[in-house]
């Protein structure tokens, strides 16, 4: 059987074979622990020489849910960690500014979270500043309960794993960029789209794929061509200035000849949003598949469901807001306190945050403030996201997978996308641009849904490590 394998590029994207060799979490262990040391170093992933992050798996054990035990050993610098993982009954665990204080220099602090039936292709990054575009990021896979058994099983009777030698490759592709959407491609290959964050698709294929900031993907590829010569993987920009280079990796046949050849397969057309659009439209869940559902509870007759809340959230171009450049949803700038809000919820501290966000734009100057959506618990919220900006702007909602009900161009500059959310989950959630420099603007807003009911049943209770800062800075341990 031919075998295949790539090189990287600097957007990250990776493969392992179809049954799943290269795991970082499984979802029938009981527990599984990685002790990090993450530091900063001077590296030059792009041909010049830049501080980057270091991240140092110290030990690998046996333990229990999925724990990150992170220590910061080097600089001033303080981090928020954050998952591409749905933490479902836990956001004191969700790795954003209004759950989590910073962890300081020095400290150590240890996630622990539960990724059950999360089966799929994530990535986890830190979530202040511009750390991520420094490297601070990684994958995360969760394969089947019914694939780990099998493959230890082998090991513990003396087979050797050995080398992927199917011709069925799986390709987990993640858009781990700051502002780019891309667009990823197999010379004279198809894509067969399979999964996306968690969530198994309805299996079509694509000859590429638009992948915008944030978004995972996972396709089947099948080695079907002759293989005199290798092939080409790209990764291009969309959507922006066409000089800008492309990410460019080789697909390599055991008995190919000749290198890759010819030029690199094309782009659809720049000017013509509509194909992007269009693969949008077409990706469809697999509810026949196990995976995690966006409604683990039960299944809704969608049509029938009365909408409890709408909130539509227009963004636009950054602008001065009292002299600084600042970004908005409702015309309100998100201005991230000192006190989590979570912490300030729990403890009832007053004035941290406000239950005031606006259904709707404003007809008034735009402002930097701290004000949350106050959402109803087990009601459904819809959300329409409008983009008034120039530049394509995708979004991400902590805590929740979610309906898409309709859109308009979706991500692009003049479009709308709506969204359906079955408030389950009792916490405080981030709703925020993934377009790095708009989310550091302060584009992004929490969403606030409490049980009315006190019940530790549908939230976790406060974790006995918790950090402390700014106002409780005092009951820190």
């Amino acid at each position: 059987m031919p075998s295949a394998a790539i090189s990287k590029s600097w957007w990250f994207f990776y493969f392992n074979s179809f049954v799943g060799l290269l795991n970082l979490a499984f979802a029938g262990d009981p527990f599984v622990y990685y002790d990090w040391t993450i530091s900063y170093t001077t590296a030059s992933p792009l041909g010049v020489k830049q501080q980057v992050f270091l991240l140092q798996i110290l030990q690998f054990k046996q333990l229990g849910f999925l724990g990150k035990s992170i220590g910061h050993q080097f600089g001033p610098k303080k981090f928020v960690w954050r998952n591409g993982l749905q933490h479902r009954r836990n956001s004191w665990q969700d790795g954003v500014l209004g759950t989590n204080c910073p962890i300081p220099a020095g400290w150590n602090w240890t996630y622990v979270f539960q990724v059950k039936d999360q089966i799929g292709s994530f990535f986890y990054f830190p979530s202040t500043n511009f750390q991520r575009a420094a490297g601070g990021y990684g994958g995360i896979i969760i394969n089947n309960r019914d694939v780990i058994p099998d493959l230890r099983k082998d090991v513990e009777n003396g087979v050797d794993l050995g080398s992927p030698d199917g011709k069925t490759y799986r390709f987990r592709v993640h858009n781990v960029g700051i502002t780019t959407s891309l667009n990823f491609r197999i010379q004279n290959h198809n894509l067969l789209l399979v999964e996306t964050e968690g969530s198994y698709t309805v299996q079509q294929n694509y000859s590429n794929m638009d992948i915008h900031v944030g978004q995972s993907y996972s396709f089947l590829v099948t080695m079907d061509q002759i293989a005199s010569n290798d092939y080409y993987i790209v990764a291009s920009p969309r959507f922006v200035n066409s000089t800008k280079a492309s990410g460019v990796a080789i697909l390599h046949y055991s008995n190919s000849q000749n290198p890759a050849s010819g030029p690199l397969p094309d782009l659809p057309n720049e000017s013509d949003p509509s194909s992007s659009m269009n693969q949008a439209r077409s990706i469809r869940m697999n509810v026949s598949a196990g995976a995690a559902r966006p409604n683990p509870q039960g299944s809704f007759k969608y049509g029938e469901i009365t909408v409890t809340d709408v909130f539509l959230l227009q963004n636009r171009p950054p602008e001065l807001i009292n002299g600084k450049r600042r970004t908005t949803l409702n015309g309100i700038s998100f201005f991230a306190p000192s006190t989590p809000l979570k912490l300030a919820q729990q403890f009832n501290v007053l004035g941290i945050y406000k239950l005031d966000f606006p259904n709707r734009p404003m007809n008034r100057p735009p402002i930097v403030d701290t004000s949350v959506i106050n959402g109803t618990y087990r009601g459904f919220i819809e959300i329409i996201l409008q983009n008034n900006d120039t530049t394509v702007q995708s979004y991400h909602l902590d805590g929740y997978a979610f309906f898409v009900v309709g859109m308009d161009y979706g991500v692009f500059p003049g479009a709308w996308t709506a969204l359906l959310v079955y408030l389950d989950n009792a916490g405080l959630w981030n709703l925020r641009a993934q377009n790095l420099d708009s989310w550091y603007l302060g584009q992004e807003v929490y969403l606030s849904v409490v049980n009315p009911e006190v019940t530790e049943k549908t939230e976790l209770p406060l974790p006995e490590n918790t950090i402390y800062c700014g106002v409780l800075s005092s009951l820190q341990k």
